[in-house]
């Protein structure tokens, strides 16, 4: 993000050019914390859709760069956290194209984890079921809105006011798609809704 070395700066008052080192300096400062705050969680949703862990830090690194190159703009958005995210599902959704694959959500090891949270909540039912090949399946049908956020909750680890900001909506909103969500599981694997109710939302 640095522009300090252009020659166009050369004649910059020293005054001018402590400000800009100073804005530069917040800039970087600013990126590096959102870098840390999302930077493994990022890591892991690409690695859930690419389903390699080269493939998921190529991917990550090049969102990250993507949004370097921006971060001003990205600063200016009603919500970083929800521009960001678009950001990266592009990269995600690009990386797929250009290598002709399908997301890889439903065979990664770590989807394992969606299944083990949602089988406490459906325990009685899901001890019903042969195998777990139907669930994948329907959360992979999920609407996107609704598939995120039990991503995002069960897999990538975010809370509901994280997922908020990355979807640019309220929590409201995120405890109705993830409702949703499930309410469309029971239906898809013809389990009693009414046995869901009274669960967190």
């Amino acid at each position: 993000m640095s522009r300090y070395a252009d020659p166009s700066t050369l004649g910059a008052t020293d005054t001018d050019t402590d400000a800009g080192t100073e804005t530069e300096r917040q800039l970087s400062l600013s990126f590096e914390a959102f870098h840390t705050t999302h930077a493994r969680k990022w890591l892991k949703y690409a690695y859930l859709h690419t389903g390699g862990r080269d493939a998921a830090v190529e991917v990550t690194c090049g969102a990250f760069r993507r949004l370097a190159a921006v971060w001003p703009h990205a600063l200016r958005q009603a919500s970083v956290e929800a521009f960001a995210w678009a950001l990266l599902k592009e990269c995600v959704v690009e990386w797929l194209y250009d290598h002709r694959q399908p997301t890889a959500l439903t065979e990664t090891a770590a989807f394992a984890v969606v299944t083990k949270a949602l089988l406490r909540e459906f325990q009685a039912q899901f001890a019903l079921l042969e195998s777990q090949l139907g669930l994948y399946a329907a959360i992979a049908r999920l609407p996107e809105r609704q598939c995120d956020v039990i991503v995002l909750r069960h897999v990538i680890g975010y809370g509901d006011a994280q997922i908020a900001a990355l979807l640019g909506v309220d929590e409201a909103t995120v405890r109705s798609h993830a409702s949703r969500g499930r309410r469309r599981l029971a239906a898809a694997l013809g389990m009693d809704q009414g046995d869901t109710r009274g669960k967190r939302p």
